[in-house]
């Protein structure tokens, strides 16, 4: 335990945050299409090639979470994906659940499936060099939801799941998202962010998960992307800010938020925003807030990049220049200007 207590402060105490490189198979070639870059296994290894191999990507990234697919991959010259994040000083990590599922008897609701035989592949992925795992819930706030029926679910999943990890030496990140879509509004999902985390957290006490090696992977308290109202940087900020103090334990090293589909910029403003709001409390916070982007730190850069070898050298540019846009949010330090650097 004080081993993974030890990695989990290193991935979220550092002053650095985690890129999330974790994308399905099918969802990497969705936002490949989109770019017009080839929808291939040898295009998803070049691109992902072409970020863990990223010059200065440590400065800004303590972990990298990586795909089945990936975390098997190697570059041109053979060297494993693993090999070449561990000697940059960066914490190989790896998605380990199988996706979100129809709810039986809960229209519009999912829960997270992946448990069968995790205990197994928690054994290979532990041999392959990885420290810590990722698994994500899908919670959906929109229409009366969610349930607490799915709430629970989820949570027992995610508490299961954390369990394995922990008995195999591995930190879990442990992802319950509210999501943004639909047209709810901030104070909609701050109660469904408050239940849910309330409810994680007491399945994660029941099954004996010890939260001082486990890091909290939250959705941001956010109106959905279709409400007419949204809240300012401030608001969002202090919104979430208050409902983690509710509902998250101090014994927890870190919170990394995920991105969510919230446009690059806007995920790094909200995050020094809330930073800010923690340098300036009377008392400080009990744990670090971090990040755990995926297309917040990617998307710029594969938009340059769309599958093309002679565009790697300035997609990784942009990669990195969004790492530190990132990480100068930890210290409530990001601007407009930075965004120009």
């Amino acid at each position: 335990m004080q081993d993974l207590a030890a990695t989990a402060h290193e991935l979220v105490g550092s002053g650095k945050g985690i890129l999330a490189m974790d994308e399905s198979n099918s969802t990497c070639n969705k936002r490949f299409a989109a770019v017009g870059a080839p929808e291939t296994e040898e295009a998803r290894r070049s691109w992902r090639e072409l970020i863990v191999t990223t010059p200065q990507l440590a400065d800004s990234i303590s972990g990298v979470i990586l795909y089945d697919e990936t975390i098997r991959q190697q570059k041109k010259d053979g060297t494993s994906f693993v090999r070449v994040l561990s000697a940059a000083g960066i914490i190989p990590g790896i998605k380990v659940d199988m996706g979100a599922k129809p709810l039986a008897g809960r229209p519009g609701e999912t829960v997270t499936e992946g448990l069968d035989g995790l205990r197994a592949r928690l054994e290979e992925y532990v041999q392959m060099g990885a420290r810590f795992a990722k698994w994500r819930a899908v919670i959906s706030p929109a229409g009366g939801l969610p349930s607490r029926g799915c709430i629970e679910a989820n949570a027992h999943a995610l508490a299961r799941y954390a369990a394995l990890c922990q008995e195999a030496g591995l930190v879990p990140i442990v992802e319950p998202e509210v999501l943004m879509a639909g047209e709810h509004t901030l104070e909609r999902c701050r109660e469904a962010t408050r239940e849910t985390l309330h409810c994680v957290f007491n399945q994660l006490y029941d099954q004996g998960v010890i939260l001082e090696g486990m890091i909290l992977k939250p959705n941001m308290v956010l109106p959905g992307l279709n409400c007419p109202k949204q809240e300012t940087l401030h608001e969002v900020a202090a919104a979430t800010v208050a409902s983690l103090l509710r509902v998250v334990p101090a014994s927890v090293p870190g919170i990394a938020f995920l991105s969510g589909g919230q446009a690059s910029e806007l995920a790094s403003a909200r995050l020094n925003a809330m930073n800010v709001i923690a340098r300036s409390a009377s008392s400080p916070l009990p744990w670090p807030l971090a990040f755990s982007f995926a297309r917040a730190i990617q998307q710029s850069a594969l938009e340059i990049w769309r599958g093309q070898q002679d565009r790697v050298p300035a997609a990784q540019h942009a990669l990195a220049h969004r790492a530190h846009c990132n990480k100068a949010a930890l210290q409530g330090e990001y601007s407009a200007a930075i965004e120009r650097t």
